[in-house]
């Protein structure tokens, strides 16, 4: 096993790994709206999401993958209300890749964030 380590990811707030890899997979730990430096965004659900999914790819990058290669998703919801926003973001970042998805609505998220992604993906 591997552990996945990038300054243009936020560092993790407990103990965990942005992410590890094993046997010719990454498997990311949930993304949230954190900037690279600690900075909680306070935006709406879509500012969020848009920050949940770049760091998502810097995780996934700095692991020797992409959002291309992902295979499964969770996407962590505080509100199912935002789930039609989110899920247009989301199309965005994959365009004609499709991954397996789960959608979860939660009651609360670290630090109050509105989403939180994770993903399974192939090197």
């Amino acid at each position: 096993m591997t552990i996945v380590q990038t300054p243009n990811a936020p560092a993790a707030i407990g103990p965990y790994s942005q992410a590890m890899i094993a046997n010719g997979m990454v498997f990311t730990s949930g993304q949230i709206a954190l900037t690279p430096l600690g900075e909680m965004l306070t935006g709406d659900v879509s500012v969020q999401c848009v920050q949940v999914l770049a760091n998502l790819k810097a995780v996934l990058e700095a692991a020797g993958s992409s959002l291309d290669k992902v295979i499964k998703t969770t996407i962590f919801l505080n509100n199912m209300d935002d789930f039609g926003a989110v899920n247009e973001l989301y199309a965005k970042a994959f365009g004609d890749h499709k991954p397996a998805r789960s959608t979860v609505a939660v009651k609360t998220l670290p630090k109050n964030a509105l989403v939180e992604i994770d993903a399974v993906a192939m090197i």
